[in-house]
């Protein structure tokens, strides 16, 4: 069973790779993202607390948070792995998706972080917001900002994980393969000595 974390800046191309990585690999993807609009759409207990803070301005709890994804793990049972997308971002949480993962008598396979340099970003970024719409693509300085609150955010669990050999950097510069092909690289070597 293949377990991953797949971490990536804006503009790294971490929504294609997790695609491609899904398919290839049979996981589920678990975007705590969407979990949380589905949870709140259907107004379930765990959706309208989650809204009692973030109605406030105030974030979410971790406990909240678990709680969505367990009950997402949980209605998977026949999963061959997991890609979590936008969740660890603190080291509690990673604690806390470890226990998880234990519990299930599982463990995160490895947390894959795809680098690329702040310029490329800024670049790659700037080209999507000609196409896409979205506004922070199309302002260098939030783009800045968001990279820079995506490192701070990053750095303590990619540290969390890297203490148990299981963090890793993939270069993100190339075509769409070759970066998929060396993720594949990386998952396949730690998947076989998990």
């Amino acid at each position: 069973m293949i377990n991953l974390i797949l971490f990536g800046p804006p503009g790294s191309g971490k929504g294609t790779q997790a695609e491609k990585i899904v398919e290839k690999y049979n996981l589920h993807h678990i975007s705590t993202g969407d979990l949380f609009r589905r949870e709140i759409k259907n107004k379930t207990a765990l959706g309208l607390e989650a809204v009692s803070y973030s109605s406030k301005g105030q974030l979410v709890p971790d406990s909240v948070t678990i709680g969505i994804l367990r009950k997402e793990v949980e209605a998977h049972p026949d999963a061959k792995g997991f890609i979590f997308d936008g969740f660890p971002r603190t080291v509690p949480q990673a604690d806390a998706l470890d226990k998880l993962m234990s519990e299930m008598e599982q463990s995160i396979t490895c947390l894959i972080e795809l680098r690329v340099g702040d310029g490329e970003l800024t670049n790659r970024l700037l080209e999507r917001g000609k196409t896409s719409g979205r506004a922070d693509d199309q302002n260098s300085d939030v783009i800045a900002n968001r990279i820079q609150v995506y490192k701070n955010e990053t750095i303590p669990v990619a540290l969390h994980y890297a203490q148990v050999d299981k963090a890793f950097i993939v270069d993100g510069v190339g075509s769409i393969e070759e970066v998929f092909d060396r993720i594949c690289n990386r998952i396949e070597e730690q998947s076989q000595t998990v």
